[in-house]
C-alpha cells in the first residue's frame, strides 16, 4: 500500500551510507514512537495509580479526584480532529516534539499543583498532548519507514499496550514509595527523554498539502471511513464500559487472584498486538473477528464461576480488544490512503468519546446493577462492531 503518499509527496530516496543503515532506519523511529506513545498513555492513567492520596493531599473526594482521567480524555476528544486544522502547514515532526514536551510540563504541573484547579490544567494539556501525538503518529511512522506501515502500526499499539500494562503497577509502586508527587515527577522526566529520543531518530516530516480542514472535510464525506468510525465507537465503547471495572470481575471470584489476574490480561494485551501485526493482511476478517472475540471474553467474564474460567476470560479480553488500534489504524490507512492524517484524527476521538461515555455508563451500571450488567452491555457493542465491521469491504492492500 503506498503509505508515503497518504502523509506527505513523495520526496527522494537519500543515499544509504552503509550496509547498516537500513537496519538503523527501520527501528530507531519505530522504538521513538513506541515509546513516546507508551509513556504519554501511561501518564494518562496515573491518577489512577495514586488516587487515594492524591485526593488526600489536594483535598477533594476520589470520586471528584478521577475527574483528573475523564479531562484528559475530554481534551482528547476536541484535539485529535482540530490540531491538524490549526496546524495545518507545520513539520509533523516538529509538532510531536512540541507536543512531548507539552506532556512534561503537564505532569510537571500535576507534581507540583497546590489545587485541584491547577491539577486539572496540567490534565487537560496532557489530553492535548496524547490526541495530538496519536493523531500524527502513524502518517510520521510511515513516512521515516516507508512501506513498513503494518510494523509502525504494531509498535505504535505496542507502546500502548505496554503503558497500560505496566503504568498502573508501576505508578503504584512509585507512588506508595516516595509519594504521588514524585510519580508524577518521574512522568515529566520520562516525557522529556522520550522528546529527546524522537528529535534524534525521526527526520523532518512536512506537511501534506492539503492537511487541515479541506482534509478532515474529504475525510468526512468518506461514508466507509465514517461507518468504520462507528464500528470504532461500539468496540472501544465495550470495552471501557468494561474494563475500569475489571478488578471487580475478578474479585467476584477470587480476590486474592486480583494482581495475576490483571498480567494475565497484560500477557494478552501483547501477544494480541503481535499477533495483529502478523494477520494484518487478512484485515477485513481480523477487524471482524477481533471484537466478536472481545464480546465472547465479557460474557465469559460476567458468567465466570471458576478460577480456570476465568483466566481464560480475562487472557482472551486482553488479546482481542489490543488488537483493535493495530486495525482501526491500518483499515484507516487503507479506506483513506490520501488522508490518512484526518482518518487517523478521527479514530483518536472515537476512542476518546468512547472512554468518557463507556466509563460513565459503566459507572452508572454498576452503582444501580452490579458489575455482571455492565460485562453484558460491552460484550453487546463489541459484538455489534465485529458485525459492522464483517459487512464493510476494505481496498485489496
Amino acid at each position: 500500500m503506498p503509505t508515503q503518499s497518504a502523509t506527505v509527496p513523495a520526496q527522494p530516496s537519500p543515499p544509504s551510507p552503509d550496509l547498516s543503515a537500513p537496519r538503523r532506519a527501520t527501528w530507531a523511529p519505530v522504538a521513538a514512537l513506541s515509546s513516546g506513545i507508551a509513556i504519554l498513555v501511561a501518564s494518562e492513567f496515573l491518577p489512577a495509580s495514586v488516587l487515594p492520596g492524591l485526593a488526600a493531599d489536594i483535598g477533594v473526594s476520589e470520586g471528584t479526584a478521577g475527574l483528573a482521567v475523564a479531562a484528559t480524555a475530554i481534551a482528547g476528544a476536541f484535539t485529535a480532529p482540530s490540531i491538524a486544522v490549526l496546524l495545518p502547514r507545520a513539520d509533523r515532526r516538529t509538532v510531536m516534539l512540541g507536543l512531548l514536551a507539552a506532556a512534561a510540563v503537564s505532569n510537571l504541573a500535576v507534581a507540583v499543583a497546590p489545587s485541584f484547579a491547577v491539577l486539572l490544567v496540567g490534565r487537560l494539556l496532557l489530553g492535548i498532548a496524547i490526541a495530538g501525538y496519536w493523531s500524527f503518529a502513524f502518517g510520521v511512522g510511515t513516512h521515516a519507514v516507508p512501506g513498513r506501515d503494518r510494523l509502525v502500526s504494531s509498535a505504535i499499539s505496542f507502546g500502548v499496550s505496554i503503558a497500560t500494562v505496566l503504568g498502573v503497577p508501576v505508578g503504584s509502586i512509585v507512588g506508595d514509595a516516595v509519594g504521588w508527587r514524585a510519580a508524577f515527577g518521574g512522568a515529566a522526566v520520562l516525557c522529556a527523554i522520550s522528546a529527546v529520543a524522537f528529535a534524534a531518530a525521526i527526520p523532518s516530516v512536512p506537511a501534506h498539502p492539503t492537511a487541515g480542514l479541506r482534509m478532515l472535510k474529504e475525510a468526512l464525506r468518506n461514508t466507509r471511513l465514517m461507518a468504520g468510525i462507528g464500528c470504532v465507537v461500539l468496540v472501544a465503547f465495550g470495552n471501557f464500559a468494561a474494563y475500569p471495572y475489571i478488578r471487580l470481575a475478578i474479585d467476584r471470584i477470587d480476590p486474592g487472584a486480583t494482581t495475576w489476574m490483571l498480567l494475565a490480561w497484560g500477557a494478552g494485551a501483547v501477544t494480541g498486538t503481535i499477533v495483529a501485526g502478523l494477520l494484518a493482511r487478512r484485515l477485513r476478517p481480523l477487524a471482524a473477528a477481533a471484537p466478536i472475540a472481545l464480546g465472547v471474553a465479557l460474557v465469559l467474564t460476567a458468567n465466570a464461576s471458576s478460577v480456570p474460567v476465568l483466566t481464560v476470560a480475562v487472557v482472551l479480553w486482553g488479546f482481542a480488544f489490543n488488537m483493535i488500534p493495530v486495525i482501526v489504524q491500518l483499515w484507516g490507512a487503507r479506506v483513506e490512503p490520501q488522508r490518512t492524517e484526518s482518518a487517523m484524527s478521527l479514530s483518536v476521538t472515537a476512542f476518546q468519546v468512547a472512554i468518557t461515555v463507556g466509563s460513565a455508563l459503566g459507572g452508572l451500571l454498576l452503582d444501580g446493577y452490579g458489575v455482571r450488567p455492565l460485562l453484558l452491555v460491552g460484550a453487546g457493542a463489541a459484538v455489534a462492531a465485529g458485525l459492522g465491521w464483517a459487512f464493510l469491504r476494505i481496498p485489496r492492500d
